[in-house]
């Protein structure tokens, strides 16, 4: 009898643990995972690809003439070291330069970039990711997509056209969630002014800074300035002028059609995302650009600056500005998608929890967003996870079409980094003109890291990269 009871014991427990083991094997990551064999393929209702549509160009090959010369060329060479944030003290983490951020980049419209990075004694590998930039698909950075991760000892060689003025960033995209947090980014400005003023905002540890450093940090400046506002963070930030008006006249490189003057407003910058405001500085007086809150702040000009609380409203890219013509007519989509982002208990690569999906499905067995050169795409990205998204899609630009049902009526509001509420839902439209293995992920890197990644395929484009495995690749 006994032994009869202790044969039931452990039929029971099997029949409880046979599921759960079964979920655990599913949940795994292969080493060496291509994104070619990932998810399933999707095609926005528009006509499937043809047998054997992965053959084709590599995603290596995608650059730009091997014979042009260079006109701005930059040497970056990345450590892991200690290093002052002036105001704060020292810490540990990653420099580009011996410097964090890293040494900003300043082209001319039309230039040629070529940027080497020499991995000095980053463990893990890393890459440079051009953030906002549509590069050709081979300058991407994303380890296992588009690169392998440079190890240390190892240089790798990026170049690029910059055809599109504007504010945008670059940052380590292997290994990101920690990378970047400790130190491998840095400014690029395509077409600076001589007015600008540039705040690129980045917590380490905890410790918010504004170009690398703590507290009230003051730039010299009068008349008409232009302020690049740049969030490296994974988290969405309010920012809002003290002592003058404002414009906004550019988001994530583009420019805004005919901005009104803004007073008493503030604007979010979401995470990855940059805004460009044009303010006039009183006569003999300075301004105070608030962060976010707290005692991180930037002062322009002399003499002392105002302090405001947050201003209850805020600008909205639905409705400011003015409508201007649009490359081409939304109505007309050859393919649409579904983006729904949601939330559920489970196991991700054998660890328990609650993670992202992606239409209902987990990192890697996610839908792949198929598509043909030439595509008009128009796309629907619905957030029901119980936390804010801020979504970028890689290699392209998008024009939002709606938010909540709501159509756009102010400037056409072209962006790379879009941010997503709980509960709400975009639709948005773009060109496949960029041809490429793209990543659309999630810009909290830490969401990154936890599955809230897929990707745009264009048809007849491979890649010869794979994740982790012996190239310790992880494209997050």
């Amino acid at each position: 009898m006994k032994h009869r009871r202790t044969v039931v014991a452990i039929a029971a427990t099997l029949v409880v643990l046979a599921p759960i083991g079964w979920f655990w094997q599913q949940s795994l990551v292969p080493d060496g995972l291509s994104a070619m064999d990932m998810g399933y393929a999707d095609y926005g209702g528009g006509p499937a690809m043809p047998a054997g549509h992965h053959h084709g160009s590599s995603v290596a090959e995608l650059k730009p003439a091997a014979d042009r010369a260079a006109d701005v060329s930059v040497r970056l060479v990345a450590r892991k070291e200690r290093f002052d944030i002036p105001g704060r003290g020292p810490m540990d983490g990653y420099t580009l330069n011996h410097t964090s951020p890293g040494p900003q980049i300043n082209a001319k419209q039309g230039d040629l970039i070529e940027v080497t990075l020499v991995n000095e004694s980053v463990p893990d590998g890393m890459t440079l990711h051009w953030h906002g930039v549509d590069v050709p698909a081979a300058e991407d950075g994303v380890a296992g997509i588009t690169q392998d991760a440079v190890q240390p000892g190892q240089t790798f060689t990026y170049r690029f056209v910059a055809v599109d003025a504007g504010t945008y960033w670059y940052h380590s995209h292997q290994l990101s969630h920690e990378q970047v947090k400790k130190g491998l980014y840095g400014v690029l400005v395509i077409s600076p002014g001589t007015t600008d003023v540039v705040a690129a905002v980045h917590t380490y540890d905890k410790v918010r800074t504004v170009n690398g450093g703590y507290g009230e940090r003051r730039v010299a400046a009068t008349g008409t300035v232009r302020l690049r506002l740049i969030n490296t963070d994974n988290g969405p930030m309010a920012a809002w002028v003290d002592g003058t008006g404002y414009r906004v006249v550019a988001v994530d490189g583009t420019a805004v059609n005919d901005p009104p003057p803004v007073e008493g407003k503030s604007v979010l910058v979401t995470a990855g995302g940059r805004i460009d405001l044009e303010l006039t500085l009183p006569p003999g007086k300075a301004v105070r650009i608030g962060l976010g809150g707290g005692p991180t702040t930037l002062v322009i000009g002399d003499g002392d600056a105002p302090t405001a609380p947050e201003p209850k409203d805020r600008v909205d890219l639905l409705t400011y500005g003015k409508p201007a013509a649009l490359p081409f007519d939304p109505a007309k989509a050859t393919r649409h998608f579904n983006y729904t982002i949601g939330r559920r208990p489970g196991f991700f690569n054998g660890k328990p929890g609650l993670w992202w999906t992606i239409n209902g499905h987990q990192y890697p067995k996610v839908p792949m967003f198929m598509v043909t050169e030439g595509d008009l795409v128009t796309m629907t990205v619905k957030n029901t996870s119980g936390q804010v998204h801020p979504m970028h899609l890689h290699g392209h630009h998008v024009l939002v079409l709606t938010r909540n049902g709501a159509q756009a009526t102010g400037s056409p509001w072209w962006t790379d980094s879009l941010n997503v509420e709980d509960n709400e839902t975009y639709e948005i439209a773009f060109l496949a003109d960029n041809p490429g293995i793209w990543m659309d992920h999630c810009h909290n890197l830490p969401h990154a890291s936890q599955g809230l990644v897929t990707h745009l395929m264009y048809e007849g484009v491979t890649t010869p990269f794979h994740l982790d495995g012996p190239t310790g690749n992880q494209p997050e």
